[in-house]
Protein backbone atom coordinates (compact mmCIF):
# COMPACT_ATOMS: atom_id res chain seq x y z
CA UNK A 1 0.00 0.00 0.00
CA UNK A 2 1.50 3.37 -0.95
CA UNK A 3 2.32 5.58 2.04
CA UNK A 4 2.68 9.34 1.88
CA UNK A 5 3.87 11.46 4.77
CA UNK A 6 3.18 15.17 4.38
CA UNK A 7 5.67 17.30 6.30
CA UNK A 8 7.12 20.79 6.54
CA UNK A 9 10.79 21.65 6.87
CA UNK A 10 11.69 22.79 10.39
CA UNK A 11 8.68 21.04 11.94
CA UNK A 12 9.82 19.14 15.05
CA UNK A 13 6.62 17.07 15.09
CA UNK A 14 7.31 16.03 11.49
CA UNK A 15 10.88 15.03 12.36
CA UNK A 16 9.72 12.95 15.35
CA UNK A 17 6.90 11.38 13.33
CA UNK A 18 9.28 10.38 10.53
CA UNK A 19 11.77 8.89 12.99
CA UNK A 20 9.10 6.82 14.76
CA UNK A 21 7.59 5.70 11.47
CA UNK A 22 11.01 4.74 10.10
CA UNK A 23 11.73 2.65 13.19
CA UNK A 24 8.37 0.86 12.91
CA UNK A 25 8.55 0.30 9.16
CA UNK A 26 12.19 -0.78 9.07
CA UNK A 27 13.04 -2.08 5.61
CA UNK A 28 9.47 -1.41 4.42
CA UNK A 29 10.26 2.32 4.60
CA UNK A 30 11.28 2.17 0.94
CA UNK A 31 7.57 2.43 0.07
CA UNK A 32 7.25 5.72 1.95
CA UNK A 33 6.92 8.95 -0.02
CA UNK A 34 7.80 12.03 2.07
CA UNK A 35 6.37 15.27 0.66
CA UNK A 36 7.21 18.79 1.85
CA UNK A 37 3.90 20.65 1.61
CA UNK A 38 5.66 23.98 1.16
CA UNK A 39 7.01 22.77 -2.18
CA UNK A 40 3.52 22.94 -3.70
CA UNK A 41 1.15 25.90 -3.13
CA UNK A 42 -1.92 23.63 -3.35
CA UNK A 43 -0.56 21.28 -0.68
CA UNK A 44 0.46 24.22 1.51
CA UNK A 45 -3.13 25.50 1.31
CA UNK A 46 -4.66 22.03 1.79
CA UNK A 47 -2.65 21.18 4.89
CA UNK A 48 -1.90 24.61 6.36
CA UNK A 49 -0.42 23.95 9.78
CA UNK A 50 -1.93 20.45 9.86
CA UNK A 51 1.29 18.45 9.51
CA UNK A 52 2.55 15.78 9.78
CA UNK A 53 -0.15 13.78 8.00
CA UNK A 54 0.28 10.13 7.05
CA UNK A 55 -1.87 8.76 4.24
CA UNK A 56 -2.11 5.13 3.15
CA UNK A 57 -3.70 4.57 -0.23
CA UNK A 58 -5.02 8.14 -0.17
CA UNK A 59 -6.79 7.83 3.21
CA UNK A 60 -5.56 9.70 6.29
CA UNK A 61 -4.19 7.26 8.84
CA UNK A 62 -2.77 9.65 11.39
CA UNK A 63 -1.94 13.33 11.78
CA UNK A 64 -0.16 15.48 14.30
CA UNK A 65 1.37 13.18 16.87
CA UNK A 66 2.48 9.64 16.07
CA UNK A 67 -0.17 7.08 17.06
CA UNK A 68 1.62 3.73 16.85
CA UNK A 69 -1.47 1.61 17.52
CA UNK A 70 -3.58 3.36 14.90
CA UNK A 71 -0.79 3.15 12.33
CA UNK A 72 -0.13 -0.53 13.03
CA UNK A 73 -3.82 -1.36 12.67
CA UNK A 74 -4.08 0.56 9.40
CA UNK A 75 -0.90 -0.95 7.98
CA UNK A 76 -1.38 -4.36 9.61
CA UNK A 77 2.14 -4.35 11.11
Amino acid sequence: MPLTLYVREGCHLCDEFLLDLSLDLGAARTGLNVVDVDGDPELATRFGLRVPVLEAGGAVVCEGRYDRNRIRRALQL
